[in-house]
């Protein structure tokens, strides 16, 4: 599998953005339901009237009633603004989400890749290491070596094969993690093929991506929404304070009468003028401020060691590619060389082997640390947004 293919699987696999999915949903019922005129209700009733003294009636009695609470407009648009924040807030949380979990995969699908390099290095690691353990067992039979150089050659080899099968349980472990975020959207056994993109032509400068992080972030925009949602609640919870009418018409009759009845109820705000309610609405709004202040602090701190991170594997690369591989690659064939034509021994050749897988192990991390800081870039710059 592509990285492409992988990417392709989110919508229809991923639990974290079908949650988010559920909540824009959620927020946008939310909305549907501050437009919501409250409901009538009808009153249905009837009896019987005994009649009391010279020229009572009695007989049966009906009455029928309909009740419709009345919602003031100012009240309904504090309402209404409650919820278009809310949707807001739920649909940056969604882009939010979509970006984590990108970068989330594109992580796991890289550290596979990486996981696969080193396993490769381990394995022709093993390889060499097995024939200049067959080559030296020949040479010590033959009595042209030591047998020290023997037993170090076996417990090189030996360590070669414990370091293949390792690379071998953590390419499975790799595997492993991003099939988590999928669950059985991907199989239990697959393959990836893929490589690492280019690196960026030019890094901007940290001041103008933190304008650009500031302004694009919709983890920022988010929690904005949430102090604009919590801003509307409280002015929500303040216009509640005035008394909520309930016209009441209707008609009942008795035993001789027939009354039509229009009626006004307005509760009175005595014991409870709403002092809770707007209070908790006011601590909601500083705790959201406060909440939108921290993370932009965080967020910018994440900006500024992804941009680290970048410059630092960017520097190891340039290093790696300037002449330091290759000069391991040389120092090895030297030391090779030399050994096999008795200038130096066993424990000068192996050590030089060594020192070359160590060098290219190094070289591989520090590619894949650079796109690993370019991926939490791309995050944070919320660069995906144009692709989804």
């Amino acid at each position: 599998m592509t990285l492409p293919q992988v990417l392709g699987l989110l919508e229809e696999h991923n639990p974290s953005i079908a949650n988010a999915n559920a909540r824009q949903d959620l927020a946008q019922a939310a909305l549907v339901t501050s437009r919501a005129y409250p409901n009538p209700e009808l009153e249905v009733g009837g009896g019987t009237s005994t009649g009391i003294g010279q020229g009572a009636l009695s007989g049966s009695n009906q009455q029928i009633f309909i009740s419709q609470p009345l919602d003031f407009p100012f009240v309904r648009e504090a309402r209404r603004m409650v919820a278009e924040a809310g949707i807001t807030s739920a649909d940056e949380a969604n882009r939010h989400v979509w970006l984590t979990v990108r970068s989330q995969v594109r992580l796991a699908f890289y550290e596979i890749l990486r996981r696969q390099e080193v396993l490769q290095i381990s394995k022709d690691n093993e390889l060499l290491l097995t024939q200049i353990r067959d080559k030296i067992k020949l040479k010590v039979e033959e009595g042209e070596s030591p047998r020290y150089e023997q037993v170090k050659s076996e417990a090189e080899s030996l360590n070669a094969l414990k370091l293949r099968e390792s690379a071998e349980t953590q390419v499975d472990d790799a595997k492993s993690a991003l099939r988590m975020m999928f669950g059985s959207g991907l199989p239990l056994q697959y393959e990836t093929s893929g490589a690492l993109p280019a690196p960026l032509v030019s890094l901007p400068t940290l001041a103008s991506l933190r304008e650009e992080v500031l302004d694009r972030q919709p983890i920022l925009q988010q929690v904005r929404a949430e102090v604009q949602k919590a801003q509307a609640n409280v002015k929500f919870q303040e216009n509640l304070r005035y008394p909520q009418p309930t016209l009441k018409a209707g008609a009942e009759q008795d035993p001789g009468l027939k009354q039509w009845r229009v009626n006004l109820v307005i509760p009175l705000p005595v014991w409870n003028q709403r002092q809770g309610p707007i209070g908790e609405a006011a601590a909601q709004l500083r705790q959201s401020e406060a909440l939108a202040n921290q993370q932009e602090f965080t967020v910018i701190r994440e900006l500024e060691n992804a941009y680290n991170r970048y410059r630092i594997a960017s520097r190891q690369v340039e290093t790696f590619d300037a002449g330091l591989l290759k000069e391991a690659e040389t120092v090895l064939k030297v030391a090779e060389a030399a050994y096999r034509f008795g200038e130096r021994g066993i424990l000068d050749y192996l050590d030089a082997q060594r020192t070359y897988r160590s060098v290219r192990t190094d070289y591989l991390n520090a590619q894949f640390d650079r796109q690993a800081a370019r991926i939490d870039l791309d995050r944070l710059r919320a660069t995906d947004l144009e692709n989804l």
